[in-house]
């Protein structure tokens, strides 16, 4: 058996395989986490692309098709594709958030029909969690999936998933036991999106884009073998997912975090003192952002404060983008779309408000918020 390639050497190779691809237009441009729709189609086009020239999974194992490699290969890989501005997969929902669900907490089958259909491109995933009632206490969700035999009937309704009109599959949380606590009674689906009863409305953003979508269910046949982890336990599988989708930028994030600061630094020019404080404060915050990530990037306890700080930093980076390009961010430009989108930013992944109580509660151990008795 083959040794692994030294990262060095892995970075080389990763380099000439991206430019080769970026020469024959098969490349997808990096877009974040949030796949738009107008780049659905070269996303599927890029991710099958890597799968056929043994560039996806980086370490996923070879039996699913995956390289097999280290997770730090896979951190080469991001980096190299944020240097390159090219997305460094289909979308996070799949390659991240269900792809290492499923190689936790996955039956021998669901590895063996999820795993290599997602690096493949045959399967989109979305991610079926957040619910209108609910607002941002996932927990309080209350969409239901009653054990029926060997099936279960699922009702209820998700919002804010992101792709869920192109979607094959959807990682999807509901409620099984409504006699435990809120966060017991929960189960973790893998739930096939072309099943009878399911209806998915995309909402329009300000944009003009609509990236995210409601998803409603009505008497939904799901048979237990879509279960991930064991019954009732849902909310430890879940909330592993979450602290990927929290910690997902990792390095790649300060690569692109530079390279905006830089644009920022060197679009400038002559500006009025006010404008200039603003652009000052932005890039001393990125800075200090750029320094947690590249110290402490790996720490779990980071991630809700890397997520806060990047979703806040976004958020002025845009208005501050907008009053350098003055007018022109008024008009159709990168500057507009940015300035529409920022809030949003504020809001996906978990709120800011909740980032705030992550920090306060885990990280630095104060007490914890009061909770409603119902």
């Amino acid at each position: 058996m083959s040794e692994d390639p030294s990262l060095q050497d892995f970075r080389l190779r990763v380099a000439k395989f991206l430019a080769a691809a970026k020469s024959t237009n098969d490349t997808c441009p990096a877009y974040g986490a949030i796949l738009p729709p107008h780049l659905h189609s070269k996303a599927m086009h890029w991710q099958r692309y890597c799968y056929d020239h043994g560039w996806a999974g980086v370490h996923w194992p070879q039996e699913h098709g995956g390289m097999g490699l280290s997770r730090a290969h896979n951190v080469v890989w991001h980096e190299e594709c944020a240097l390159a501005d090219i997305a460094p997969y289909l979308n996070l929902q799949g390659l991240v958030l269900a792809g290492e669900a499923i190689l936790r907490s996955g039956t021998k089958e669901q590895k063996e029909r999820f795993l290599r259909a997602t690096l493949s491109n045959e399967i989109l995933w979305c991610q079926l969690f957040s619910e209108p009632g609910a607002g941002s206490d996932l927990a309080g969700l209350k969409t239901s999936a009653v054990l029926d035999g060997d099936h279960f009937i699922l009702n209820g309704q998700k919002v804010w998933s992101s792709n869920a009109q192109f979607a094959q599959f959807g990682i999807l949380m509901a409620r099984t036991d409504t006699t435990l606590p809120k966060h017991k009674g929960i189960t973790f689906f893998l739930l096939d999106m072309h099943t009878k009863g399911i209806e998915v409305r995309p909402i329009k953003q300000m944009t003009g884009d609509s990236e995210f979508c409601e998803v409603f269910f009505s008497d939904v046949v799901v048979p237990s073998s879509a279960v991930l982890g064991d019954l009732n336990q849902g909310w430890s599988v879940a909330m592993a997912v979450l602290e990927d989708e929290r910690g997902g930028a990792g390095a790649a994030g300060v690569i692109n975090l530079r390279r905006r600061l830089e644009q920022m630094s060197a679009g400038a020019g002559s500006i009025d003192t006010l404008t200039s404080d603003e652009l000052t404060k932005i890039l001393n915050r990125g800075r200090a952002l750029q320094a947690l990530m590249e110290f402490r990037g790996t720490d779990p306890q980071v991630a809700p404060i890397a997520k806060l700080m990047n979703s806040e930093l976004g958020y002025d980076e845009a208005q501050v983008d907008a009053m350098l390009r003055g007018a022109d961010a008024m008009l159709e430009s990168d500057a507009t779309e940015g300035l529409l989108y920022a809030p949003g930013m504020k809001i996906a992944g978990g709120s800011s408000e909740i980032q705030r109580n992550i920090i306060g509660e885990r990280v630095l151990g104060l007490p914890r918020e009061p909770q409603s008795s119902e």
